[in-house]
């Protein structure tokens, strides 16, 4: 099995993933998107080959991780996680929509795109009230707005830097949580463990100093967890809730690159093990489906070619004929072709 992973720079998780890869059989490359150029209607010697059964996707930067995802899954190179997942998670305004439309419960949420109508937002949902960036992570450039004067100058600020990233106002109403939050970890639609992240400031983000302890992950937590990662698509997921003190759990976002550095030791869980685990089932998965795909359409070239040949000398011999000879040669195409990927 071939695995490419797509990185930006390695951080302690990744080499925990790594040290977990060389574990196993699999042969591993390391693809630095900062270096990848992609060809399009030629041949480029700077493209890389992607001759992978599974390409597992470690990017920092947005942006760079939508366009080679998009590139693969085009070329059908299976990919962890999909495109689609993370232009799911990777936009808060697209994350909330489809939390929404799954039923899921979520902070009162309004997104406006001039500084008017987010002015009248910010006094509806009533102060104070967080302003978000829709792409972003680590809690950077997160805004308390706390009066009608700090949400004046932070959209007039904002509005002046001109930007896409700074013209869609994404507000949400300030929970009062005790003084932390919760990150689960969920494979595959199961939530494996969650820890407690705990700050005296309001913005509990393990990038900013917070500490972690094991949360009990509950069938409630379980199940929200569950209902957020179909929402978005499933895969390799954290979910990140905070404990509302009058709605009880509320999902804040879904990330896709998720990282757990101080997490396997707080939960014991051996976190870069079960997603590895995850990453070879998806390329084990898609070389099955196109095993079976080509077998399929194999048996139906020569059933029908020995239906065909049953016409002109008679219907019992063309269908005898036909079945019996598509069949074999279907399942040993079918065979040829994993061997195929054993080799590579």
């Amino acid at each position: 099995m071939r695995i490419g992973v797509l990185y930006s720079r390695v951080r302690p998780e990744e080499k925990l993933l790594f040290r977990e890869l060389e574990r196993r059989s699999a042969e591993v490359e390391l693809i630095d998107d900062r270096r990848i150029v992609l060809s399009f209607g030629g041949s480029s010697a700077l493209e890389p080959a992607f001759d992978f059964d599974v390409v597992f996707d470690r990017s920092l930067s947005h942006s760079r991780a939508l366009v080679h995802l998009r590139v693969l899954a085009d070329r059908g190179v299976p990919t962890v996680n999909r495109v689609e997942v993370v232009e799911n998670c990777g936009d808060k305004l697209r994350t909330s929509s489809l939390l929404q439309a799954a039923g899921v419960p979520t902070p009162d949420t309004r997104v406006a795109s001039t500084p008017e109508a987010a002015l009248q937002a910010i006094e509806e949902l009533g102060y104070p009230v967080v302003l978000k960036p829709t792409v972003g992570s680590w809690g950077r450039l997160i805004a308390r707005i706390n009066d009608r004067d700090a949400a004046e100058a932070l959209l007039e600020h904002k509005s002046t830097l001109g930007s896409y990233q700074h013209s869609i106002f994404y507000l949400q109403q300030y929970v009062d949580k005790p003084e932390r939050d919760i990150r689960a970890f969920v494979v595959d639609g199961e939530a494996i463990c969650a820890i407690y992240r705990r700050a005296p400031h309001w913005v509990t983000n393990t990038a900013r100093g917070a500490s972690t302890t094991n949360c009990p992950v509950t069938p409630e937590l379980a199940a929200l967890c569950r209902r957020s990662a179909a929402a978005v698509g499933g895969g390799l997921l954290a979910v990140d809730l905070v404990e509302d003190r009058h709605r009880g759990l509320l999902v804040l976002e879904v990330n896709h690159t998720m990282e757990f550095r101080n997490s396997v030791e707080a939960t014991g869980v051996d976190i870069p093990a079960r997603m590895i685990d995850f990453v070879e089932r998806v390329a084990l998965e898609a070389a099955n489906n196109t095993r079976n795909q080509e077998e399929d359409e194999d048996q139906g070239r020569r059933h029908g070619h020995g239906h065909g040949h049953g016409h002109g000398h008679g219907h019992g011999h063309g269908h005898g004929h036909g079945h019996g000879h598509g069949h074999g040669h279907g399942h040993g195409h079918g065979r040829a072709g994993a061997r195929r990927r054993e080799q590579a």
